[in-house]
């Protein structure tokens, strides 16, 4: 098992969600809050190619307080496992994990995910202000991108409500081998492919429907791959932001011939959808 460097900063619950938005720009693959601590997870050997940009991030945001400390070689999954919960999206989609109990006559949507240290599992407001999209908007008979897939929480969701097929797409390997066992647990292995890489993985690809929930310079630098892959009339939903970074976004998508059509907020997390118009 990896070690695991934890970068600990003494500050308030809501600015470290604002923190955490920060680093996921780096390599640090998962986050935790405790009595006035946040802690961000990086795997040991990753720290010193990004720690000196780390470092200036933070005090240019005015976070001074903070400490690193290594950490020893553990069961990563039993521990999350061991402080995972169910997660219910507005009533219609239960997340839950395969030990947790059933709930017999629920009449929602139930997603099986098996949990992995920092892959997402449904409880970050992001994934939530997704699926909330997803509920939303007309799947069925779709063709469907889930850009970031994690545990393939969004992908599954989408098959599920009726997408003819959809495409999963995760950068970390360890991660996509999470979103095929989850594939397989939810019973949609017929309507999802999932597969290791990036942007370059989806040309000559078509699409009705794109849901990329990453961060907003990966967002950025990737939306005209997703506009080269999107069919006219086609719908594209973006989250992972903050509000300040809703309007540079807006404007690149509308560069590319986008029209806001809804804007949801959860927390300080921010969701955009984009009807392609030309």
């Amino acid at each position: 098992m990896a070690a695991y460097t934890k970068l600990s900063i003494h500050t308030t619950e809501e600015q470290g969600e604002i923190i955490a938005a920060y680093l996921s720009e780096f390599p640090f693959d998962s986050f935790d809050y405790q009595e006035g601590l946040m802690g961000a997870y990086i795997p040991a050997n990753e720290l010193d190619s990004c720690r000196e940009e780390v470092e200036q991030m933070l005090e240019e945001e005015g976070f001074v307080d903070y400490f690193f400390e290594d950490i020893e070689a553990q069961n990563w999954n039993a521990t999350w496992e061991s402080d995972f919960e169910e997660v219910e999206v507005r009533g219609k989609v239960l997340i839950r994990a395969p030990f947790h109990k059933e709930r017999p006559g629920y009449h929602g949507m139930e997603v099986i995910i098996q949990p992995k240290m920092s892959f997402g599992t449904g409880h970050h407001c992001t994934t939530q202000l997704m699926i909330e999209a997803l509920l939303g908007g007309d799947i069925k008979g779709k063709r469907v991108l889930d850009m970031g897939s994690g545990t393939g929480v969004l992908a599954i969701v989408a098959a599920k409500l009726g997408a003819t097929n959809v495409l999963a797409v995760e950068i970390d390997d360890m991660a996509e081998e999470s979103v095929r066992e989850n594939i397989a647990l939810n019973g949609v292995t017929d309507k999802v492919e999932s597969i290791c890489g990036d942007a370059r993985a989806i040309e000559d690809r078509e699409f009705d429907i794109v849901l990329a929930n990453i961060n907003r310079n990966i967002l950025l630098a990737d939306m005209e791959a997703y506009d080269n892959t999107l069919s006219t009339g086609g719908c594209l939903v973006m989250s992972g932001f903050l509000a300040e970074d809703v309007a540079i976004l807006t404007k690149k998508a509308e560069s590319l011939g986008y029209k806001l059509s809804k804007h949801r907020t959860n927390d300080i997390w921010q969701a955009l959808e984009f009807t392609k118009t030309k």
